[in-house]
Formats: C-alpha cells, sequence, structure tokens
C-alpha cells in the first residue's frame, strides 16, 4: 500500500510553539471536543495514528498528534541531554497548553508510553485517562529488564542505539535498509516513506536515537499511576515481553484494563487500529 492511497485523517498540521522550539501537531475532530494527545514512539512520527484518529474525530474528540522532540525539524537541540525525560514530558503538557487543555485523554505508544506514563505518574492533573501502548510502566519494566532473561534479550538493541555514531549509520545505510526492517513487514512501505521524510536524514535519526541516549536509571524509578488506565499489549511484541506486560496493572491504582492482543507485534497503532481506537474510546467514555 503507497501512501498516495492512505486516506488523509487530519485536517490540518500546525506549527506550534513551546517554549524555544517549534512542533508539527497533526489535528483532527471538531475544535471544541474533549482533547486526545497521540503520543508516537521511534522511529515514527503523527502519522502513525493516521488509522486511529478517524475513529476518534468521528466520537467527537479533538485529536492532538504532535511529531515530538527531534522529529518535528524545528525542535532539534543538539545536546543529548536535551532529551531527558523531563523535557519530553514538559514538551507533551506545553502542547495541551497552547490547546487550551488543562486535562486530556493521552494515548502513547513506544516511546510516546514512557512519555505518557511519565505525565501520569508526575502530573495527574493533566491526564484524564491514560492508554499507554506496548511499553507497560516503566517500573515494571524496569523489574522485568532485571530479572526476567527473555525482557534482557528482547532489549538488546537499546544498547546499540545508545552507541553515538554506529547506529544512525547503520539505520540510513543502502536506502536506510535496516530502518526499514525495524518494522518486520508489519508497516505499509508508504508509511515508513513518511516516517524518514522527518527521520531521514543524520541531522533527524540522531535527534530520535537521542531519546534512548538521554535515558537515565532514574526515569524507571516512576511512582503508581492514579488515573484510569488501559494498557494495550501484543503478544507477538518483539520489544516487550510478557513478564512486564503482566506486571503493569501491579503499578497503577485507579481502574485499570489490560488488553492483550493475541497474534499482534509491536507496531499496534497500523496493525490493530481499529481495535486500538474502541479501547481509546471505551477508556475515554468510561
Amino acid at each position: 500500500m503507497s501512501e498516495t492511497r492512505t486516506p488523509a485523517p487530519f485536517t490540518e498540521i500546525r506549527q506550534v510553539p513551546v517554549g524555544e522550539h517549534t512542533y508539527d501537531v497533526a489535528l483532527a475532530g471538531p475544535e471544541d471536543g474533549e482533547r486526545v494527545l497521540l503520543l508516537h514512539g521511534f522511529p515514527e512520527s503523527y502519522d502513525e495514528w493516521r488509522a486511529v484518529a478517524p475513529p476518534l474525530a468521528a466520537a467527537g474528540l479533538r485529536v492532538i498528534a504532535p511529531d515530538q522532540r527531534g522529529y518535528s525539524p524545528g525542535a532539534r537541540p543538539p545536546a543529548v541531554e536535551d532529551y531527558r525525560i523531563d523535557r519530553l514530558v514538559a514538551d507533551a503538557a506545553g502542547i495541551l497548553d497552547h490547546f487550551g487543555a488543562g486535562r486530556a485523554h493521552v494515548v502513547g505508544h513506544d516511546w510516546g508510553a514512557s512519555v505518557a506514563w511519565t505525565l501520569a505518574a508526575q502530573r495527574p492533573e493533566r491526564v484524564a485517562t491514560l492508554t499507554a501502548v506496548s511499553v507497560p510502566h516503566l517500573a515494571a519494566f524496569r523489574s522485568a529488564l532485571k530479572n526476567d532473561p527473555d525482557q534482557r534479550r528482547k532489549s538488546q538493541y537499546m544498547q546499540v542505539f545508545r552507541e553515538e555514531g554506529r547506529a544512525e549509520a547503520a539505520l540510513l545505510a543502502d536506502g536506510a535498509r535496516r530502518f526499514r526492517a525495524l518494522f518486520g513487514g508489519a508497516v505499509p512501505a508508504g508509511l515508513i516513506d513518511a516516517h524518514l521524510r522527518r527521520l531521514g536524514t543524520r541531522e533527524g535519526i540522531v535527534a530520535a536515537l537521542n531519546w534512548y541516549r538521554a535515558m537515565t536509571p532514574e526515569m524507571s524509578k516512576l511512582p503508581p499511576v492514579d488515573v484510569p488506565t488501559t494498557y494495550v499489549w501484543g503478544t507477538e511484541d518483539v520489544a516487550l515481553g510478557r513478564t512486564g506486560a503482566e506486571a503493569c496493572g501491579d503499578h497503577v491504582t485507579a481502574d485499570y484494563l489490560f488488553v492483550p492482543l493475541d497474534g499482534t507485534g509491536h507496531w499496534v497503532p497500523e496493525e490493530a487500529p481499529a481495535r486500538l481506537a474502541a479501547e481509546i474510546l471505551a477508556r475515554a467514555r468510561g
């Protein structure tokens, strides 16, 4: 499926200033609708939500889907420390501020889930509901990484991504062959092309990899989340194993639902968009 045959689900792409940076933000749905913030993962962009956004907008939600720090060309600071989790969470809050959203339904996939978990734990007054996709609560992930050999094996790639120079060269070599291979055939080529338009330069891919390079042990020492939460996990996820997924609920003190998707891999917004949209709406309306 080529990108040109993919329906455009967003009504507007807006440049949003937050502090000294400018973020590209895709919008859909009624302007007076309840806000839903969609936070993409690595190595994607707001386009990962193409098939998820329309049912949310049709249900009356105002979809706000930014290209996050490093993915928006206007928000690419050069230093690794500029990509610490506190900066990423501040970006999300600042984007909500721009749209007058004191609170929002927050949805995050992959690294976007890490930002969403942290926002919900540290600033629960900003999060009406949380739907986290693929990545469990960061304390559950830390425990799995420490105690589960399967999770340690699945996470070996992270060390490679943290090696400056090596990872970016490998991902972009040979027409970005290894970049494309990350998706394992689960994401249409045209959609990968859309992500590469943001990340297909050395500057772009380095900025995205800086999320990994800025990781610290402290970011996983996250308190429990006390907002209504749904956690969606694909049973065939090559990066996130069952141990952390099943322990996720131990770190949520509010209403919690665990949704394992049999036969689905890591790229849930593309592999199971209708089911994911339904779970987001069920949580937001619950």
